[in-house]
């Protein structure tokens, strides 16, 4: 039984980075993909909607970014999520030049102040943004010209960071690797997730919008259910800095976590293959069995220490572990030694699994993350 359950740890730990995108290269890419996208049809008329809460230092700036978009009759909505401050003054001082505010009178969430715009927007497309993305002058070209495919129900941008002198910062290795696994999502059965900060949906895909899960999960769950697919957009960006304070990048994480678990336990359908299909397969890859690995970490390291006498295999695999989490622990005791990659990348693999186990005894608790409040960056 030990062994058995050695076994399941190893393939526990493994699966949702490893062995979930090999068993992906194998599946079929979906019919369609590779078509050029420049030769599109006719630009769609576009609402692009901005969520907002007390944004009152910043939202301005992001007003002037809107309106510098080079994309014709261009439709801009502040969604303010009950703002306490000066954002909806700021923003009614611009209703000269075309820029409209939904507000939400009571603060209900992110999801919610979206759904207010979404009722007043026109547009065949609907375009989300937050207030701390940046957005490139030709971004909405590039985004909208997705859509000339009728397969693709939604497009997500990247995100790329910003440092304070104003220059890209350079990817890191887990930012590539997510990349990459998105492109392989994208050419299946689409995303299971798109960049909250900064996508597109059709109008259609939109009816359906549930205030309690987050919208980038929502949405590519909504283009399943029409026989859509939400992709990637490697050639449009979403400029925006880190947190300022780095200590809270960890809460950031736990609520994300908390949220996505929300999510998933109001549209536990979409689990079912028979229904969704390859969809249903990766939602449990890409996201289920990733939130699994903290607590198959801590069954592999127990039955690890109990086999340690049964076979060089196992003291192999406990000694990995030690010098793996003895590297970790390094690198909180000289936050220096994290400059480099080979103490980098799993400190931050165990800072991402400890937050994960952390938001799943918060959400089996009851906690819940509804309303927001935008890092301050």
């Amino acid at each position: 039984m030990l062994v058995i359950l050695f076994w399941f740890g190893v393939v526990g730990v493994l699966f949702s980075y490893f062995l979930y995108p090999l068993i992906l290269g194998f599946i079929p890419r979906r019919s369609g993909i590779g078509r050029d996208i420049a030769q599109a049809n006719a630009l769609q008329r576009v609402s692009l909607i901005v969520t907002a809460h007390n944004e009152a230092h910043r939202i301005q700036e992001k007003i002037e970014n809107c309106l510098a978009l080079d994309y014709p009759e261009l439709e801009i909505i502040v969604a303010s999520d009950a703002s306490t401050d000066d954002t909806d003054q700021i923003v009614l001082a611009y209703q000269v030049r075309g820029v409209k505010l939904a507000r939400s009178e009571e603060r209900k969430g992110k999801e919610h102040a979206q759904l207010q715009a979404i009722k007043r927007a026109t547009g065949d497309i609907l375009i989300f943004s937050d207030v701390a993305t940046s957005i490139p002058e030709d971004a909405l070209g590039r985004m909208v010209r997705y859509f000339d495919d009728p397969t693709v129900g939604a497009v997500s941008s990247e995100d790329r960071f910003v440092s304070r002198d104003g220059s890209i910062v350079g990817e890191g290795a887990y930012v590539r690797y997510e990349m990459w696994l998105r492109g392989l999502e994208s050419d299946r059965a689409g995303l299971v997730g798109l960049s909250g900060s900064f996508f597109a949906a059709r109008r259609s895909v939109c009816d359906e919008w549930d205030i309690y899960s987050p919208s980038d999960f929502n949405t590519a769950l909504n283009c399943a259910r029409h026989g859509l697919v939400a992709v990637t957009a490697p050639d449009v960006l979403g400029l925006y800095q880190d947190v300022a304070d780095a200590s809270k990048e960890y809460q950031r994480k736990i609520r994300t976590i908390i949220r996505g678990l929300t999510a998933l336990s109001r549209h536990l359908e979409v689990l079912n293959p028979i229904r969704f299909g390859w969809f249903s397969f990766q939602v449990f890859g890409h996201k289920l069995m990733r939130w699994a690995v903290p607590w198959f970490q801590v069954l592999l390291f127990i039955i690890s220490v109990l086999l340690t006498g049964h076979g060089v295999i196992y003291k192999v695999a406990l000694l990995v572990q030690i010098l793996f989490y003895g590297v970790v622990i390094a690198g909180h005791l000289k936050p220096g030694l994290r400059e480099r990659t080979v103490f980098k990348i799993p400190y931050f693999f165990v800072q991402v699994n400890l937050a994960i186990a952390r938001a799943t005894i918060d959400f089996l608790k009851g906690r819940r993350m509804t309303v927001w409040t935008p890092s301050k960056r």
